[in-house]
């Protein structure tokens, strides 16, 4: 969730004059949602945002749809992705439907000389592996192992990466992510019983004011399309801004696990929400303390869901031959549960170190090619005792 937040200078009445030292007006902006009535941001820029040099052709990105109605138990191995140089080629859609598209890049250099702007999605970006900068109007973020990076819809960015191996588990969502509301008072502040807390958000930082002047190539997705648009004016230009509309980030290790006495349900492990789906942490917590308490999940039937999980480290105590970046699928109207075997293990186990993150949809996913292409085509069978 995003709060008040203000970088750099300002005026103090909005829409009022702000010169320069010149005697020159600065150009505000008004980036805002939903028309004019949810978060937005009043931002200053040193140029107007609005000077189009060229447009290049656009090119297609969409999906490639390869299973478009699936009801069969699969799995992926997230990590058998090959890595790209470019930003745009890395990123492959596994699992898409109409309100979201679940997405894996393996990234090996920085956006250098180029940026990039979603003007169909928002984007949450969870930092598997890497760390870097993402850079913005609105000022820098820095990001590391287990961050989710939320970035709204229409947002300029550019990430330098400090490493050239980077595992990124991309969500973009064609509604906007938030808090669950079930955390929320009234004026939407965290409840003290949420399992995180203002304080563990990081707004952007180090505001730096780019007065530069030149041909500045931005690769705007939309609609399935990227339009390469050539700006006159450096997308980072802003001398200051304030509201609630930005870019920020939260760690998955800041999420505080709500424990019970018996096995608590996946609701509990809720992270954020969007339009027809939520992203939940599965994070090391200690397990149920009834004397007679079995930790396994019992066996679920997907009735209104279909479950992604996503492995990030440790062992889980109801899957067997689970790898990093393993991401399963457990579509609706057939029933998943734990593997033979780890109903009994789990009996008297009293911590894990498991950590993923999960995606529930209420609407059916389907597959594209990427997601065939490192499919382990006998998962399905996983629950036959050897």
């Amino acid at each position: 969730m995003s709060y008040y937040h203000k970088l750099g200078k300002l005026p103090p009445k909005r829409h009022t004059q702000f010169r320069k030292s010149d005697g020159t007006l600065y150009s505000e902006e008004l980036v805002s949602t939903e028309g004019f009535s949810s978060l937005y941001s009043l931002v200053y820029h040193t140029f107007p945002p609005t000077r189009v040099l060229s447009i290049e052709e656009p090119y297609n990105v969409e999906p490639k749809i390869s299973i478009p109605k699936n009801m069969q138990h699969r799995s992926f191995e997230g990590f058998d992705i090959t890595p790209e140089k470019d930003w745009l080629k890395s990123r492959k859609p596994l699992l898409v439907n109409k309100d979201v598209h679940i997405c894996l890049a393996a990234p090996s250099e920085s956006m250098n000389g180029s940026f990039f702007k979603n003007s169909s999605a928002h984007e949450l970006i969870f930092v598997h592996e890497g760390s870097g900068v993402l850079k913005s109007l609105y000022g820098q973020l820095t990001f590391g192992y287990g961050d989710y990076l939320m970035i709204p819809r229409g947002t300029i960015y550019q990430i330098e990466f400090k490493d050239e191996q980077n595992r990124l588990l991309i969500i973009e969502s064609f509604s906007p992510i938030r808090s669950p509301k079930k955390y929320l008072n009234a004026y939407g502040q965290l409840l003290e019983h949420a399992p995180y807390y203002e304080r563990d958000m990081r707004a952007p930082e180090n505001l730096e004011t780019h007065d530069e002047e030149g041909d500045f190539l931005v690769n705007i997705k939309k609609d399935g399309l990227i339009y390469p648009y050539h700006y006159a004016g450096h997308p980072f230009d802003a001398v200051g801004w304030d509201g609630f509309n930005y870019p920020w980030a939260f760690s998955i290790h800041n999420f505080e696990p709500i424990t019970g006495r018996v096995h608590q349900p996946p609701p509990v492990h809720q992270t954020f929400e969007g339009n027809n789906f939520v992203v939940c942490s599965f994070c090391p917590r200690l397990f149920d303390y009834h004397p007679d308490s079995i930790p396994a999940p019992y066996n679920h039937s997907n009735v209104d869901s279909d479950e992604v999980l996503y492995y990030v480290e440790g062992e889980f105590m109801s899957r067997k031959n689970v790898s990093k970046g393993q991401i399963t699928l457990h579509p609706i109207g057939i029933p998943h549960g734990p593997h033979p075997g780890t109903v009994e293990k789990s009996i008297g186990a009293k911590e894990t170190k498991e950590l993923a993150v999960m995606i529930d949809t209420f609407n059916p996913l389907q597959l594209t090619d990427d997601a065939l292409s490192i499919e382990d085509k006998s998962y399905y069978k996983s629950w036959i005792e050897d």
